[in-house]
C-alpha cells in the first residue's frame, strides 16, 4: 500500500514538472514567436533592407541640394545611400556605365546636351524633376547694363573677364561662345575655377559694390541671396529655358524597384531647392538642410513614395 501511494505520488509529481516544462516552454516560444514577429515587422517597414544605392552629381549648389534631399528619402525607406560629388562628364558616365545608380542633375537641352547625346542609349531617362532652370550671363542689379553686349561699356573695370565655374561645364562653353558670337567682347575670356570660388567672387565684388559678371543658373541660392539679374541674350548663346532631368542606370527598376519608383516620382519648385541651397550657404551642412527640408515637406515627399511597399 505504501510502495503503491509512493508510485502515485512519484507518478503525479512528474506529471507536475512535465505540465510545468511545457507551459515554460509554451511562453518562451510564444515570446521568440512575437519577437520575431516584431522584428519581421521592423524590416518589413524597412522597404530598402539595406541594400545599397550611389547617387552622382556634379558639384554645383542646386544638385548638392537636390541629391541630398532625395538621397535623405531612399535612406529613411531604408536604403543604404551613397552619395558621390564628381566630374561632369564622370556623372554621366558612371551612370550609363552602371558604375553609379543614378542621378537628378541633368541639364538640358544645352547645359549637359552633348553628354547627353554620348550616353543617351545606355541610361534611362525618367523625365523631368525640375522646370524653369536657365543659365546665363549675371550681373548685380546695380550694374548699368542690360544686354551681353553692353558688357564693353565695364570692358575696363571688368578687365575683359568672365568669372566662370569648372572647365567644361555647359554654362562655360556657353559663355566662351557668346564672346566668340558678340562683337562687342572681342578680346574677352572665360575665367574658369570652381562654383564655390564663382559665389565667393560674386559676394566679395557686391559687399564692394564693384562690377562683375558671372556665369550663372537657376536655380541657384544666390537669386536668394543677392539682387541680381541676368543679361538679355539676343543671339540665344545660353539656349532657352531649360529642365533638369533624372537618369538611372539600366536594369536598376528590376534591381530596386522601390528606389526606382521614388527616383521617377521626384519633382519639386525652384523655390524648393533654393531653400536648401540658401540653408548650406549660411552655414548648415548638406545632409542637415536637407532633413530639415524632408522634415517639412511630408506631403510633397508622400507624393515620391506613393506606390512604395
Amino acid at each position: 500500500m505504501f510502495k503503491t501511494w509512493k508510485s502515485l505520488s512519484l507518478l503525479a509529481m512528474l506529471a507536475l514538472v512535465l505540465v510545468l516544462a511545457a507551459c515554460g516552454g509554451s511562453s518562451d516560444n510564444e515570446e521568440g514567436n512575437s519577437e520575431n514577429q516584431g522584428e519581421g515587422s521592423e524590416e518589413s517597414a524597412q522597404v530598402g533592407e539595406g541594400k545599397e544605392i550611389e547617387l552622382v552629381y556634379v558639384e554645383w549648389d542646386s544638385e548638392l541640394a537636390s541629391t541630398n534631399v532625395v538621397g535623405k528619402v531612399l535612406e529613411d525607406l531604408g536604403y543604404d545611400v551613397t552619395i558621390t560629388p564628381i566630374d561632369n562628364a564622370v556623372m554621366w558616365q558612371s551612370v550609363a556605365s552602371g558604375e553609379a545608380d543614378g542621378m537628378v542633375a541633368a541639364w538640358l537641352p544645352a547645359t549637359h546636351g552633348d553628354l547627353y547625346e554620348e550616353h543617351k542609349d545606355n541610361l534611362v531617362d525618367l523625365g523631368e524633376n525640375l522646370e524653369g532652370a536657365k543659365i546665363g550671363l549675371v550681373v548685380p542689379e546695380y550694374m548699368d547694363v542690360e544686354s551681353i553686349s553692353d558688357l564693353e561699356n565695364y570692358a575696363d573695370e571688368l578687365d575683359q573677364k568672365i568669372t566662370g565655374i569648372e572647365p567644361g561645364a555647359g554654362v562655360v562653353k556657353a559663355a566662351e561662345s557668346a564672346v566668340e558670337t558678340y562683337p562687342e567682347l572681342e578680346g574677352w575670356s572665360v575665367e574658369t575655377s570652381s562654383s564655390g570660388a564663382m559665389a565667393t567672387a560674386l559676394g566679395e565684388a557686391i559687399s564692394n559694390e564693384e562690377p562683375i559678371v558671372v556665369t550663372g543658373w537657376t536655380p541657384h541660392w544666390k537669386f536668394a541671396k543677392y539682387d541680381l539679374k541676368y543679361l538679355e541674350d539676343p543671339e540665344k548663346s545660353f539656349g532657352d529655358a531649360e529642365v533638369i532631368k533624372t537618369m538611372v542606370r539600366e536594369g536598376l527598376e528590376e534591381d530596386l524597384p522601390n528606389a526606382y519608383k521614388v527616383l521617377d516620382q521626384f519633382n519639386w519648385e525652384t523655390a524648393d531647392m533654393e531653400e536648401v541651397m540658401l540653408e548650406v550657404s549660411d552655414g548648415a551642412s548638406a545632409e542637415e538642410a536637407a532633413a530639415n527640408w524632408v522634415e517639412n515637406n511630408q506631403e510633397k515627399v508622400a507624393e515620391w513614395t506613393e506606390g512604395v511597399e
